[in-house]
């Protein structure tokens, strides 16, 4: 089974761009049918899915943040990173990355969660000047 950690800055100040890295290990990003998530919960609200990338190189953004967000990823070292541009104190949540399977995806839906799958432990970010 795979194992998650994140990475990133703690505090970001407004109108900055966030950037956030997630070390994958016990098994390589690009294995077929992997997915591999950004998911954020901003402090009292629920779990948002943020974007995708697949073990193809294929990506989804959520609607909602696909002007701001962009997610890459660097088979080197087997690691999927995350963009999020303009920040604002709305952003402060902690952050997630997890790993799951283009058919489990296309079976929960695009914005679809569920427990299937790793998860890392998440990092806190906050936005605040």
């Amino acid at each position: 089974q795979v194992q998650l950690q994140e990475s990133g800055p703690g505090l970001v100040k407004p109108s900055q761009t966030l950037s956030l890295t997630c070390t994958v290990s016990g098994g390589s990003i690009t294995t077929s049918n992997y997915a591999w998530n950004w998911i954020r919960q901003p402090p009292g609200k629920g779990l948002e899915l943020m974007a995708v990338i697949g073990y193809d190189g294929s990506t989804y953004y959520s609607p909602s943040l696909k002007s701001r967000t962009s997610i890459s990823r660097d088979t080197s070292k087997n690691q999927f990173s995350l963009q999020l541009s303009s920040v604002t104190p709305e952003d402060t949540a902690v952050y997630y990355c997890k790993s799951d399977t283009l058919t489990y995806r296309r079976r929960v839906g695009p914005q679809g969660l569920g427990n299937f799958g790793s998860w890392g432990p998440g990092t806190q970010v906050t936005v605040s000047s």
